[in-house]
């Protein structure tokens, strides 16, 4: 929290493919310029938004927690903001710039800078959006509810039970099971199918590449859809991907032709259409080291 014990949210503006080295999950790049705005969001909540001028902007696509801010060790008069492990959680869905006419983030001081900061308001209803409650996982555990707010004003004591809910492991982890099964089209990327019960509810489950354990984040891109049978062997170490998501199997596996049989005809993980939401290279990597029973 920062000294003054007043909440500081903030934005940060990032774009796939940008000339900064961003990888949202961990760490934020940006010039001298917003170091001073960077301070204040310290020990506090950010959202990222992807530019209006991007086609087909996803707007708000995820919230983090800032840890701490430090020179940039590879290009000078720049600074990195590093992400607290475990704090990065995606929208599903992710948040417009307009919602029924009106701007989204509506207390804009500069709505070109990189860096700005954000009313609790606008952080309020930001989060209300991309993180609705819905019924794509069985509650786990409840939680203390919040206002889902839309209101233009909102009370300051609203900032706590928000905040309390993005720590929360049962919120993360349903709000995880939701950003992954909606990036995958609820369709296990091993076995290809897509099953789903009278009641809407899919089968595919939302499985950690490196887990939260182990240092994985909250992340689509630490993130596969899978089956239950398929789960249970990736998480065993029977089945992982190559970084070209080829499908691997285990030697250990006692039973390799109904494990094959179980595969996709492609031999391939199927992988969401966004280049942003497919598997990172990092991950798989680490399960392949740390997991797979080659």
């Amino acid at each position: 929290m920062n000294e003054s014990d007043q909440m500081v949210f903030g934005v940060f503006m990032h774009k796939d493919g940008s000339i900064y080295d961003d990888i949202p999950e961990v760490r934020y790049q940006f010039p001298k310029i917003y170091l001073s705005r960077a301070k204040q969001m310290v020990g506090d909540w950010i959202v990222y938004r992807e530019p209006v001028k991007v086609p087909q902007s996803k707007g708000f696509f995820a919230v983090a927690k800032v840890e701490q801010i430090i020179p940039d060790p590879d290009k000078s008069d720049h600074f990195r903001a590093s992400i607290e492990d475990g704090s990065y959680l995606p929208f599903s869905p992710t948040v417009p710039h307009v919602v029924d006419g009106e701007p989204v983030e509506r207390d804009l001081a500069n709505q070109q800078a990189a860096v700005r900061p954000l009313s609790n308001s606008d952080f309020a209803r930001i989060i209300a959006l991309g993180l609705p409650e819905d019924d794509t996982l069985p509650r786990t555990g409840e939680l203390e509810p919040f206002d889902r707010l839309h209101d233009e004003r909102v009370p300051f004591e609203i900032e706590r039970p928000i905040v309390q809910s993005l720590v929360s492991r049962p919120f993360r982890d349903r709000a995880f099971r939701r950003a992954v099964l909606n990036a995958y089209d609820k369709r296990c990327a091993v076995t290809g199918w897509k099953l789903i019960n009278g009641g809407g509810r899919a089968e595919a489950e939302a499985a950690h590449i490196r887990p939260v354990e182990q240092g994985g984040p909250d992340s689509v891109r630490n993130g596969l859809a899978l089956s239950g049978t398929a789960h249970w062997m990736f998480d065993r170490g029977l089945i992982s991907l190559s970084d070209n998501l080829d499908i691997l199997i285990s030697r250990q596996v006692n039973d390799r032709p109904s494990v094959e049989a179980m595969i996709n005809r492609s031999g391939k993980a199927l992988a969401p259409t966004r280049e942003a939401e497919r598997p990172h290279p990092q991950f798989l990597a680490w399960h392949r080291e740390n997991c797979f029973k080659d």
